[in-house]
């Protein structure tokens, strides 16, 4: 079934803070100050232009009107253009229309600068928006390489994907679109009522009355689009997760016959979404509608009230000029305050998806108290240890005191030890009880025992996955929390039951495990995995291009060439969880020589449910509910017909 969805620490699309994330969203353009500069420069530009061109309107139908000098409104057209062509008064008739010719002109340029600024803000705002957004990706991407281990184990992978493309691309359309047409927006409204009041009083307070009317629409319509936009952006988070889920176990949903139940979660996920999303649309899209009709009445009543008041005027053709610039004025603010109105909805689906971006950046790291370091070395007959700068395939662990300033140095030899350790994954869930065990130095150590008994908690443990709240893990003495962790973890190698090969060559994918081994020393490493074999059978052999975790190799080439990976590199500790449980018996039994080779001077932890993998080891631990309840090589467990002679038999006792 897959894994609750609701994930808490990660940030649930509900803004709980709208001006901390807004303000921290605009924090990222600090790089970008001096482009934002002239983005808001040219979209004053812009929208002053637009006003201006509409102001000019005015005089020029007022002088078209003027021209003909004629107060008779019973004169067609055509007696109105006679009038104007016989007119005696030439000198008058020229200085009007040159008058005019220069408003037109006027009018033209206006615009053409108001384009011409609109066209190098969206060039700015395309770069500045893109780059935020690479900068915004690569700290998620860089903060996520430093999160614990826990952070994944309790969320999905769709979810996390989540981040990176619907929530980062809403910021970027915060940044994009959102702030300039809010700017834009502003300044027009700003300017259309300066101009309103400058050329009619009586018929902008008109207009005051009709805005404030649009405004609580905006407000009522608004309110209710909000919250259903924030949980589209959570219905998307939990949609992907799961769509991600059920693709990666496909086989296992066909295998179980699970097609109808999968069908079903996914239509109540699904059904949920639609139902957001469509209350989110619904209410977003019915305000164009709703203010276009309005913007209609608007302009109807304007020009029935501005006739009114031109006829009551002295001049009444004065006044024709002032309706039509009022007319396009009724244009131009209501599709301002609709852009506001839709930007609104586009804020906050913007800070909701900063939220859940923020929230992942938030995520307190991995924790890296040590100041132990691993460091190349050299030791001399009387075992004195100095560190050395090149590689010589030996390894101290140099630890500097800091009440003394002394530095000492310690072989990593690969002696680990548990001292009475409890842990557990969740408070009051107890996985390891009280738990004491040693490997020594070049010693197999096997741990077996039911399913959840804690076998892998405890190779979890030795790599600091997770740390230990009671108890001590010591490696070559030293507690492993003084340790830092990457150079602890350059100290092991791992192969996991869940193999995952990356996009690259069979080379590139060996070399993962040492990133400065030769290619000689991978091939010696797939030759004791004994994957060479396989490999030279490939179409490029080693060049053979591997993609989508290896689906062109079985799941047993896979394996062998996870523990190639693991040879390579050339730990002086090994885990083998599970790493032969993909391997048939006739594959196991070939590489038995390989993997002894590499547990050679090596000590190696394995955890296997195949015990014949395990007969030869030095000591086998059998686990039961987080605790070890038998310990001794085979012969001893064998002869003491307890757990692991009900195990390695097969003789389980029915409770």
């Amino acid at each position: 079934m897959p894994r609750p969805m609701g994930r808490k620490g990660m940030g649930a699309a509900r803004p709980q803070n709208i001006k901390g994330t807004a303000f921290r969203l605009i924090k990222y353009l600090k790089p970008h100050a001096g482009k934002m500069v002239i983005v808001f420069i040219t979209l004053a530009i812009a929208t002053l232009a637009n006003i201006a061109g509409t102001a000019i309107l005015a005089p020029l139908i007022n002088g078209l009107a003027a021209v003909t000098k004629s107060n008779d409104l019973k004169l067609t057209g055509i007696e109105r253009l006679d009038n104007l062509i016989f007119r005696d008064d030439v000198a008058y008739l020229e200085g009007k229309l040159t008058y005019m010719a220069i408003l037109v002109s006027a009018i033209a340029a206006v615009y053409v600068l108001g384009l011409l600024a609109n066209y190098i803000c969206n060039r700015i705002l395309v770069s500045v928006s893109t780059r935020t957004m690479t900068t915004i990706r690569n700290q998620l991407f860089s903060h996520m390489q430093r999160l614990p281990i826990k952070v994944f184990d309790t969320t999905t992978h769709g979810e996390l994907m989540t981040r990176y493309t619907n929530d980062v691309d809403v910021m970027n359309e915060f940044i994009a679109r959102c702030i300039p047409q809010l700017v834009s927006s502003v300044l027009t409204i700003l300017g259309v009522f300066t101009m309103m009041f400058v050329l009619s009083w009586q018929l902008a307070l008109v207009m005051v009355v009709m805005l404030a009317l649009m405004l609580i629409i905006v407000k009522v319509l608004g309110g209710k689009s909000q919250k259903n936009f924030v949980a589209q952006q959570e219905a998307v988070g939990k949609l992907n997760g799961y769509i991600e889920e059920l693709v990666e176990g496909q086989k296992v949903v066909k295998a179980f016959n699970h097609e109808e139940i999968a069908i079903a979660e996914f239509d109540k996920i699904n059904s949920y979404w639609q139902t957001v999303s469509g209350k989110a649309n619904a209410y977003a899209n019915i305000m164009g509608p709703i203010m276009n009709n309005l913007s209609h009445f608007f302009y109807a009543a304007i020009a029935i009230i501005g006739a009114f008041i031109a006829i009551k005027s002295a001049q009444p053709l004065g006044f024709v000029g002032i309706i039509a610039s009022f007319l396009m004025y009724i244009r131009n603010i209501t599709n301002p305050i609709q852009q506001i109105a839709q930007q609104v909805n586009m804020i906050f689906m913007a800070i909701a998806g900063g939220e859940r971006v923020f929230a992942l950046l938030d995520t307190p790291v991995e924790v890296d108290d040590g100041y132990v370091t691993l460091v190349n070395a050299t030791v001399d007959e009387q075992g004195c240890i100095t560190e050395s700068e090149t590689r010589t395939g030996r390894w101290a662990w140099k630890h500097p005191h800091q009440e003394t300033g002394e530095v000492t140095y310690t072989e990593l030899k690969g002696d680990v030890r548990f001292e009475e350790v409890t842990f557990g994954y969740e408070e009051n869930k107890t996985v390891l009880h009280d738990v004491s065990l040693f490997a020594k130095p070049g010693q197999k150590i096997a741990f077996v025992g039911s399913t959840g008994a804690g076998k892998t908690t405890i190779t979890n443990l030795i790599n600091r996955f997770y740390d230990v709240p009671d108890g001590k893990i010591r490696y070559d003495g030293i507690n492993i929390n003084k340790i830092k962790k990457a150079d602890l973890r350059r100290s092991l190698a791992m192969v996991l039951q869940d193999t995952h090969l990356f996009t690259g060559t069979v080379m590139d994918n060996i070399r993962y495990g040492r990133l400065d081994a030769t290619d000689e020393e991978c091939i010696a490493a797939a030759k004791s995995a004994n994957a060479h074999q396989f490999i030279k059978h490939l179409p490029e052999g080693y060049n053979t291009m591997l993609t989508r975790d290896g689906e062109n190799l079985s799941q047993g080439q896979r394996q062998l060439l996870a523990i190639a990976r693991a040879a390579v590199a050339d730990p002086p500790v090994l885990i083998l969880d599970e790493a032969t449980s993909s391997i048939d018996t006739r594959t196991e039994w070939l590489i038995e020589k390989g993997m002894d080779a590499l547990m050679q001077g090596r000590t190696t932890f394995v955890i296997a449910h195949r015990l014949s993998t395990v007969r030869n080891s030095d000591a086998i631990m059998v686990l039961e509910h987080g605790e070890i309840i038998e310990r001794g090589n085979h012969d001893d467990l064998i002869a003491q017909k307890g757990k692991y002679y009900q195990l390695y038999t097969g003789m389980f006792e029915l409770s």
